[in-house]
């Protein structure tokens, strides 16, 4: 059995996990989530975020080796933890996540995408050094497959994502064992970017799902079937 860590992406927090979890742990796993620095409930400063901050952040969480999860966003914040200490995790896997490339940074990784469908819905806060999904938006770039009532729910918890993490480069020499799922409906990261991302990943290192970009809230169980499949 697995012991997974379970990384959030932008705007969102531990609380996005709240039933993949009992799947996982339904499946003999155990699995747990944090919330980033500045978001859920940790009260980091906007203006303190880094990439770095995130990945000691994801270390400081980890006692023995686990299988890391990111999700969207996270794939940066993951991959720089495995680059601090490898030797406490066992396993990357990227949720429809961006995977660093040499000299770009994650908003150069998105604006490589053929399409840009989450930048309509991004409005700059008043800081200038975070930014918000409006809230009118959010439930069709997110959670369009998701119950209603339950998609209200998250839409609900979103927060501010401090710019900072997303506009640094990462510099990537670690080779830990990693796995990709894509998902095939979502309206955030493009499909057929997420195909790009993996185009030279071995075919047993890919899997997918016919989801939105939130399959932890349309798809709990079969998430949770997949990811114990392939955590091994």
């Amino acid at each position: 059995m697995s012991d997974f860590l379970l990384i959030h992406g932008s705007c969102h927090g531990a609380w996005c996990w709240d039933d993949l979890i009992p799947a996982l742990e339904a499946l003999g796993h155990t699995a747990r989530a944090i919330d980033l620095p500045s978001h859920g409930a940790d009260k980091t400063p906007v203006k303190d975020v880094t990439l770095d901050l995130y990945a000691r952040a994801i270390i400081d969480a980890i006692d023995t080796p686990v299988t890391l999860v990111g999700h969207s966003m996270a794939g940066y914040p993951i991959t720089a933890a495995a680059e601090l200490a490898p030797e406490k995790i066992s396993k990357l896997i990227y949720l429809c996540a961006y995977v660093p490339k040499a000299g770009m940074t994650l908003g150069d990784r998105r604006k490589s995408a053929p399409t840009q469908p989450l930048i309509e819905a991004i409005r700059i806060c008043d800081d200038r050094i975070s930014f918000e999904i409006d809230p009118t938006m959010a439930a069709e770039k997110f959670y369009h497959d998701v119950e209603p009532a339950r998609a209200a729910w998250a839409v609900s918890k979103l927060g501010p994502q401090p710019i900072a993490p997303q506009e640094t480069v990462l510099a990537v020499t670690e080779t830990l064992p990693r796995h990709y799922i894509r998902c095939l409906d979502d309206r955030t990261v493009p499909p057929a970017f997420q195909v790009t991302m993996t185009q030279d990943w071995p075919a047993e290192t890919v899997s997918e799902m016919h989801s939105s970009h939130s399959p932890f809230l349309s798809d709990p169980i079969g998430l949770a079937k997949l990811l114990s499949r392939v955590a091994n």
